[in-house]
């Protein structure tokens, strides 16, 4: 149950009967313990307008308000607010209901939507770098919680597969590799590859017309540049399958649906442009203007669909993919995930494509965005060199130095190390970018990613890891505990148990919002409150029935935390 909801219901109607007007509670936890287990909020706006004063509002709302047998006590403070603290029996049953549930109190939505997640979309030109790691780790965090809550997920990796660029590649493929038509091909270094390919193509003026040739064989659909791109397509997804499959990724081949997917109804959406009445030329191009998009001095920045040569853009292609979504996808929500400078690209593409009757008023698009990983110096994240950090090469290093750590605090651990430290080394990866406002900026730092303290992916799993040693210790399988009724004696109990409550409305708002970092303080204080309660209440110790309550409780717990890390995509430890 998402008790912040519930809640909220619950005072809503009697406090818009007072106000006049349907107004929202505005219920969320408090801050401080001190001041009850939540706090409603919504009686200062509304007071405002029902002209009285908040205070007087607030007396009338406790006696109408119906929390009979949910809040064992309510009280109000400063000029409006209301503490609320919830009942321990209700609390009881609560947990217990959750204990006893698959699916960790997480109702399901009662309309399932189907959403289309955009993320990662690599180049295939070239190998992943670091800048592909925010979208693809938050994206597939995302992808992850809204199907654990219930909505019908569809993963899209808009790779980035067509364009002029692949000409130069095929050109220098075909002298490269003459024999290439005899079998798979494998390039150890994209990026390598594609240097010499440029340099040639900007030093070799023949090899230049070879490169445009190939472009204008490859759409106008020639078999063998197409076998030839095919299967460059296929060597260059091979390293993004390697950097998936490292990462833990969900993203499959079947996943993939790049821009040349769309090629074919490019000149379609253009005609389709003008034939709602958009589109104008400026310059020889094919525009929309709209005008929400114009300046202080009346002038509007188009949208472009279609250069002067005839050739697409970007736009274009969007354009395309929403067609595709909303028509055959049948999306009722798509979410991009790329970085915060694409902003107006997608604010100019959404008008666009609403303006042109593309997408229904009930469809949702909305662009994720995020923001950069820095160098620990401030700067851009690059190599010595001042090259781009492959992604791959990222990772390997995290799993190097998680080895080092882990093999230090336990060095009996030889034989399950290399596992231990990709599991660790990867997860503080992860972790640490998640847990981030992913409209922040953050700065990339392995000493403080892997640390045992703190906020981190390592204290997280420690914590994971801690638990199942008391069931070890114990003697007992944590799963004979799933589905035990608790209760909730000591503070610290009380406070656990409220906590985990919690998890529902959490994960109801990382998926509503499009935040993993809720999900990460969740567990933060997750982790604080197992804390408290574990230093204050024995648990093996502990004389039957507290015993097996306690215990009930330390397996909910690992439950909780086990899928939370899971739906960031992130991997537990048994022991550590």
């Amino acid at each position: 149950m998402n008790i912040r909801r519930y809640i909220e219901e619950r005072l809503a109607e009697p406090l818009s009967k007072l106000a006049g007007r349907s107004v929202p509670a505005i219920v969320a936890p408090s801050a401080r313990a001190g001041f009850g287990d939540y706090q409603a909020n919504g009686v200062m706006p509304a007071a405002k307008s029902a002209g009285t004063s908040p205070r007087k509002l607030a007396e009338q709302l406790l006696a109408t308000a119906n929390l009979a047998g949910v809040a064992e006590k309510l009280d109000i403070a400063g000029p409006g607010f209301i503490n609320i603290r919830l009942d321990r029996a209700w609390l009881q049953q609560q947990l217990s209901a959750m204990a006893a549930d698959e699916h960790l109190g997480v109702d399901r939505p009662v309309q399932p939507q189907t959403v289309v997640v955009d993320y990662s979309a690599p180049n295939l030109a070239k190998e992943m770098h670091v800048g592909h790691l925010r979208s693809t780790i938050i994206g597939d965090a995302l992808a992850r919680t809204l199907g654990f809550v219930g909505h019908k997920v569809i993963r899209q990796n808009h790779v980035g597969d067509w364009g002029t660029q692949f000409g130069m590649l095929l050109a220098y493929l075909k002298l490269q590799r003459p024999d290439w038509q005899s079998g798979g091909i494998h390039i150890a270094d994209l990026e390598d590859f594609y240097r010499q390919a440029k340099q040639l193509f900007d030093a070799d003026p023949a090899f230049a017309d070879a490169a445009r040739a190939e472009v204008v064989a490859l759409q106008g659909g020639n078999p063998d540049s197409r076998r030839a791109w095919e299967m460059f397509l296929d060597e260059s997804m091979e390293h993004c399958r390697a950097v998936y499959k490292t990462l833990g990724v969900l993203l499959a081949d079947s996943d993939v649906h790049g821009e040349s997917a769309y090629n074919d109804d490019l000149a379609n959406v253009v005609a389709d442009l003008d034939k709602a009445g958009l589109l104008k030329e400026s310059q020889g191009a094919k525009c929309v203007f709209l005008p929400e998009f114009a300046d202080k001095d009346g002038d509007i920045t188009p949208v472009i669909v279609q250069k002067s040569d005839g050739g697409y853009l970007y736009a274009t292609t969007d354009l395309a993919a929403i067609r595709y979504r909303v028509g055959t996808l049948k999306a009722q929500r798509v979410l991009y995930l790329t970085d915060g400078g694409q902003a107006l690209h997608f604010r100019m593409v959404f008008a666009a494509a609403r303006q042109a009757g593309m997408v229904p008023e009930d469809v949702r698009l909305e662009h994720v965005p995020f923001g950069v990983m820095l160098a620990e110096g401030g700067g851009k994240f690059r190599t010595r060199t001042g090259g781009t950090v492959k992604l791959i090469d990222l990772l390997d290093e995290a799993q190097k130095r998680a080895r080092a750590i882990v093999l230090a605090k336990n060095p009996e651990l030889t034989a399950e190390a290399d596992e231990v430290a990709q599991i660790v080394g990867i997860g503080a990866v992860k972790y640490a970018d998640l847990s981030q406002n992913r409209n922040s900026d953050y700065v990339f730092s392995f000493e403080k990613m892997l640390a045992m303290e703190g906020n981190t992916a390592p204290y997280m799993q420690y914590a994971y890891a801690r638990i199942s040693s008391i069931f070890r210790k114990a003697g007992v399988a944590r799963e004979s505990f799933f589905g035990r009724a608790v209760e909730l004696a000591q503070p610290e109990e009380r406070a656990l148990g409220l906590k985990l409550l919690q998890f529902a409305e959490t994960i109801q708002a990382v998926a509503s919002e499009c935040l993993p970092n809720l999900l990460c303080a969740y567990l933060y204080d997750l982790a604080g409150a197992f804390t408290g309660f574990y230093e204050n209440c024995p648990v093996i110790q502990a004389d039957e029935p507290t015993r097996t309550n306690r215990l009930a409780l330390c397996a909910l717990t690992a439950r909780t935390m086990q899928k939370g890390l899971s739906l960031l995509g992130i991997r537990t430890i048994e022991q550590m």
